[in-house]
């Protein structure tokens, strides 16, 4: 028997989250983090996407995203499995890369927006990773903390602000 379709919403924030297979390590050095963001960078010229925050940690990451056109499914298709490529070239490997299916949740409101948020933001902190989230240098947090430095393309930190009352300074 298949799996069940994902239901897909479009211009609806997501929460998704990915692990290592085994939980093994995703990411082994800097190279493979940036590698990450040039392969999300890139395929959000060609599908274009929003991301809201994102935090990618040792053997598992986390999106809060968004995709007008493509289904989210197809989009972590691509995502996953350009990186799986990179990952198993660059350390010799084969196989599976990634646990299993990503989990991901419809974000329901502005709430949700900010609760998913400040849960992928304090993601190493609460793995004891960094005491502060702007210590940790792979997460959208350091595009909160200042919010006239270059974001990433695909990084929309309106999609939570924009919530709430006063200028980008008062809602940091």
């Amino acid at each position: 028997m298949g799996r069940a379709k994902r239901n897909f919403i479009p211009n609806r924030y997501y929460h998704v989250v990915c692990r290592g297979n085994r939980r093994d390590p995703l990411f082994r050095s800097a190279a493979d983090f940036e590698a990450f963001i040039h392969i999300l960078e890139q395929l959000c010229e060609k599908y274009p996407f929003e991301m809201a925050s994102y935090c990618f940690v040792t053997n598992h990451y986390h999106l809060q995203i968004c995709s007008k056109d493509t289904p989210l499914s197809k989009l972590m298709a691509l995502i996953n499995k350009r990186y799986a490529n990179y990952y198993n070239t660059k350390y010799r490997l084969n196989g599976h890369v990634f646990e299993k299916r990503f989990y991901d949740k419809l974000i329901e409101d502005k709430e949700g927006m900010l609760e998913v948020s400040r849960y992928i933001h304090l993601n190493p902190v609460v793995a004891k990773m960094v005491k502060q989230p702007e210590h940790y240098p792979w997460s959208s947090y350091m595009s909160y903390y200042y919010p006239h430095s270059v974001p990433l393309r695909f990084l929309n930190i309106g999609a939570v602000l924009h919530y709430y009352e006063g200028t980008e300074r008062d809602n940091q």
